[in-house]
């Protein structure tokens, strides 16, 4: 098995929305990334990406190391076989179609060593299922989340088959790549942040959908409450500072009832049906007509480092 001292070249397969973000970090943590897609525009496009990536994170005084020096340690491979010829570590970020991820791990199977760690980005789907039994004792999950450049958090869950050092392996490069990563004992679908965003989900669209409020005020009240009140205290911790105590009589007392959801919430069906996507279409729950959207996501982003680099603090010295 590799340890963190044998990894020096990373393979990431996908240069989709999360591919480039992820290279560009291990290329910030000093590995030599090669990145595959099947698609020459995407491949174009993804060079574009790293490249506003890297000017942006220049502007924000964010980079050890010149932008051509990182973009100098990342290229691009034509087939599979090239890109993960002599990888340490191989990062797949394909597109989330079980099909395509099961023809690209049978190749990978006929064509890994042994010893090379093989880590998913997968979000929805149960890669330890999908990859042949060869690959599982070697097989992880990285889950990233978007933009993976900027996002601090990596949820990291091994294989049942695969050693616990592998797993503390993928969390040590990640903290060398400046990421936060989090260990799971074991694989759920959604993992921890994607599954306490789906039960907000559930009670931000009965609340729409019921006329008890409409999408700006949801943003107000969170914006202004829990959300910045996690980022000193977090989930758990706020529980401690509320009282366990209160937190067992609302379970006791029965003060919340979950919705439940038998169909899809008519917010959601009309904004499809309208075609109405978000910031892709120009118009989701807010109206983007007429905006610059690369200068709106490049505010995003400026905004995100400032919150994070204030996280961080807190992090460093909790409460």
């Amino acid at each position: 098995m590799k340890t963190l001292s044998d990894i020096k070249k990373i393979a990431v397969l996908g240069a989709g929305t999360m591919g480039p973000g992820i290279a560009q970090t291990y290329a910030m943590g000093g590995y030599q990334v090669t990145m595959w897609t099947r698609s020459e525009s995407t491949r174009e496009k993804a060079i574009e990406s790293l490249k506003a990536q890297l000017d942006t994170f220049e502007a924000e005084d964010l980079l050890a190391e010149p932008k051509d020096v990182i973009f100098g340690r990342i290229s691009f491979a034509l087939t599979v076989e090239e890109c993960v010829a002599g990888a340490d570590m191989i990062q797949e970020t394909i597109v989330e179609k079980a099909d395509a991820k099961k023809e690209l791990y049978e190749k990978l199977a006929g064509i890994v060593p042994a010893d090379v760690i093989i880590a998913s980005n997968t979000s929805a789907l149960n890669i330890f299922e999908i990859v042949p039994e060869k690959l599982l004792p070697q097989q992880i999950i990285c889950h990233w989340y978007a933009p993976p450049h900027v996002i601090p958090l990596v949820e990291v869950v091994k294989s049942e088959q695969a050693p616990q050092e592998m797993a503390d392996v993928a969390v040590a490069l990640l903290k060398k790549c400046g990421k936060t990563a989090v260990l799971m004992k074991k694989f759920i679908r959604g993992y921890i942040a994607n599954r306490l965003q789906q039960c907000l989900n559930q009670e931000i669209f009965y609340l729409i959908d019921n006329g008890y409020c409409d999408a700006q005020a949801i943003d107000l009240a969170c914006q202004a409450s829990f959300i910045p009140r996690a980022c000193v205290l977090g989930i758990m911790k706020r529980i401690d500072f509320g009282g366990v105590d209160m937190t067992y009589n609302n379970f006791k007392n029965k003060s919340y009832a979950a919705p439940q959801w038998d169909h899809i919430p008519q917010i959601l069906q009309d904004k499809i049906d309208a075609g109405d996507l978000g910031i892709k279409t120009g118009k989701g729950f807010y109206d983007f007509t007429g905006k610059d959207i690369e200068a709106v996501k490049a505010k995003r982003d400026k905004y995100l480092f400032e919150v994070f680099k204030l996280t961080k603090k807190f992090m460093d010295d909790p409460v």
